[in-house]
């Protein structure tokens, strides 16, 4: 099997005037990679460097706050908002499958998203699109991340064309699945204070899972970490190249092309260093698709030698399920093919 590679492709030609052949060459490469890989490494994105660092500023100032205070943000999980404590979730259960501990994960996370105020005319509720709470305590953070947010958003519905151009469906097919998306920023920090973990035990930074949605946009530091699970069921580290986002597709992506496209393991590996866990920050953009959008295998990925591997389902449905697991410590039961992916791999 050929040697774990995550691509990286410069979408320039569709973020701005780009020619025929310049645009069908992104849209191969990136059909590649989600076929092969369900990663990849994107430059010529568009976003100014001044706003990923102002982004970079407002969660040094907001994760440098003492916990107690930022506490007072916590929501509930079914939200998907606020602020979310260190040991307060395990990705794992949203796969249905047990962590060595519950609720182990030791990152820490701030989560934003669009709200139901901004769909104005369409289905969206307060339960599926909630509104946002934003700490009052650093002046900066707002808006950093609403400017880097609505840069992301950008990304992610240029990503969609890409998509559409590769899976050869209409040009608007996916502005009918995410006119409402259900879109969130999660932002997260893997560090804690020394002393309030236990150095030699089993640590997970950010238990094995796939994405919930659609796609995600992810701009990360370059700390060692992240790792993704190959086809051969090996674990492989990931780390952007300067200047590049990661890019990788969620189940909603799976489930519409019957698995031809991948939604990818991955997980998150604290770096140990002189007893202590080095900072690695993240901040990932989920485009996960509208709340009320029913997802299916497309007919064109089906044939009686590729029967459908996957029941029709709403993205509410879906995340729903997946939710529970990670906020509430309830296996997702109905993850059997994530599942047994983890297994394989654990095997391996």
């Amino acid at each position: 099997m050929a040697r774990f590679h995550v691509p990286t492709i410069d979408i320039s030609a569709w973020v701005g005037p780009g020619s025929p052949d310049a645009r069908a060459a992104v849209v191969a490469a990136v059909d590649h990679a989600c076929r092969t890989v369900g990663f990849m490494q994107i430059v010529g994105h568009g976003i100014p460097n001044v706003v990923i660092d102002d982004l970079q500023q407002g969660l040094d100032d907001f994760f440098a706050l003492p916990l107690e205070a930022k506490k007072k943000y916590v929501r509930p999980g079914g939200e998907n908002r606020g602020y979310s404590p260190p040991k307060s979730e395990s990705l794992s259960y949203s796969l249905g499958v047990d962590p060595v501990t519950r609720m182990n994960d030791f990152f820490e996370a701030f989560n934003v998203g669009t709200s139901w105020r901004e769909y104005p005319g369409t289905t969206a509720t307060a339960e599926d699109y909630a509104e946002n709470t934003w700490p009052d305590d650093t002046a900066g953070f707002e808006p950093a991340v609403t400017t880097y947010y609505d840069e992301a958003r950008r990304v992610a519905q240029t990503l969609t064309r890409i998509f559409a151009a590769a899976l050869r469906v209409p040009d608007d097919f996916f502005g009918d699945v995410t006119d409402h998306s259900i879109d969130v920023l999660r932002m997260n920090n893997y560090a804690l204070p020394p002393g309030s973990i236990e150095l030699g035990a089993e640590l997970t930074g950010m238990g094995e899972h796939t994405d919930f949605g659609l796609v995600t946009v992810l701009w990360a530091d370059r700390v060692a970490g992240l790792q993704v699970l190959g086809l051969d069921g090996s674990w492989n580290d990931v780390s952007p190249a300067e200047g590049a986002l990661l890019v990788n597709l969620g189940d909603v992506a799976a489930r519409l092309t019957n698995d031809k496209w991948l939604s990818t393991l991955h997980r998150v590996k604290p770096p140990v260093i002189d007893g202590t866990i080095e900072r690695r920050r993240s901040a990932a953009f989920f485009h996960d698709g509208n709340a009320d959008a029913v997802i299916a295998p497309l007919p064109g990925f089906v044939s009686a030698d590729s029967p459908a591997l996957y029941e029709p389902v709403t993205v509410r449905e879906h995340i729903t399920a997946k939710l529970a697991g990670s906020r509430a410590g309830r296996k997702n039961v109905g993850a059997v093919r994530e599942a047994a992916r983890v297994a394989a791999a654990e095997r391996g």
